[in-house]
């Protein structure tokens, strides 16, 4: 009975007394549309299974954002392809970095694809800036 009880304050939404009304209306129109994308989403994410995580899946996860970065793939968020080489070459030092630390240290397919994808990343970095 305790939550029946009258507090002794009310909370009035101040934020749109400026606005018209129809301004207003549109205001509560664009945050139901974001509110059903917000819960439409959330009722799609459970039924996504997510892919394994593997080492080899996380190094194709970092070569795909240098691919990206040297436009050969479009941004996942955007659907635009743009270029942006600072942050390719970023990506693949980090990558280099990872195979000098990872020698001698991960399985023999591991390397095979580690190897070939950092040649790959390097010679398109080579043949942009170039």
């Amino acid at each position: 009975m305790a939550d029946a009880e009258d507090k002794g304050y009310t909370v009035h939404d101040k934020r749109y007394l400026h606005l018209s009304e129809e301004e207003k209306a549109k205001v509560r129109e664009e945050e139901a549309a974001r509110r059903q994308a917000r819960e439409a989403a959330a009722q799609a994410a459970p039924d996504t299974p997510l892919p394994e995580i593997t080492f080899s899946s996380f190094i194709i996860s970092l070569s795909s954002s240098a691919f990206i970065h040297l436009g050969d793939m479009p941004d996942p968020t955007t659907g635009q392809i743009s270029k942006n080489l600072p942050l390719a070459k970023q990506t693949i030092d980090l990558l280099g970095l990872l195979r000098e630390k990872t020698r001698n240290n991960l399985q023999e397919d591991e390397e095979k694809l580690f190897d070939h994808l950092l040649y790959e990343l390097r010679m398109r970095y080579v043949k942009e800036v170039s």
